[in-house]
């Protein structure tokens, strides 16, 4: 597990929302507006939020750019991590990633198994950390948002969770891209 600091308190986090879609706007994205709504309520700053057409180089280019900009601490990611054949951000995003992060996955499928069953295999959720910027790829149901930040981001992009959680990392890393 990683080092964890004894200080406590809220750091606000600025955080990028991407929906990877070919059909949504931004009046029909509620996947990306849940993501939006709770982030806020938990306190971070919105940095930036953008929908993409499920297209490898497309989706790449974006999150490069993002991953790029040092004021950009988190990617949310929603959509594509199906297994049509549009479905590409597994494929698009692990590759820019330098460390992933296999629990993230695993822990979201055993959560979403209690809310929709076996159909959670079809879930290829995925996160990982590429130059300092933490990235968490959600399928793009609103309900797969909700489970993911509810019961597994929230707390983790929270420096007061116990034992550990991933701010302190991230601040580490702002410091040194600056």
């Amino acid at each position: 597990m990683g080092r964890c600091s004894n200080d406590t308190g809220f750091v606000a986090l600025n955080i990028a929302v991407l929906t990877v879609s070919d059909t949504r706007s931004l009046d029909t994205d509620t996947s990306g507006q849940a993501l939006v709504d709770r982030l806020e309520a938990a306190g971070h700053q919105l940095q930036a939020r953008t929908i993409v057409k499920d297209d490898i180089y497309q989706l790449r280019a974006q999150v490069s750019a993002w991953i790029a900009d040092p004021q950009v601490h988190v990617i949310l990611s929603t959509g594509g991590t199906g297994f049509s054949h549009r479905d590409s951000t597994p494929e698009a995003l692990q590759p820019l990633f330098d460390k992933q992060v296999e629990g993230f996955g695993e822990l979201f499928r055993s959560l979403s198994f209690e809310e929709i069953g076996t159909s959670t295999i079809q879930s290829r959720a995925v996160a990982g950390l590429a130059n300092g910027t933490m990235i968490f790829c959600l399928p793009g149901s609103t309900g797969a948002c909700r489970t993911g930040w509810d019961r597994i981001i929230a707390e983790q992009l929270d420096k007061r969770h116990r034992p550990c959680n991933f701010v302190d990392m991230l601040m580490r890393h702002a410091q040194e891209r600056v």
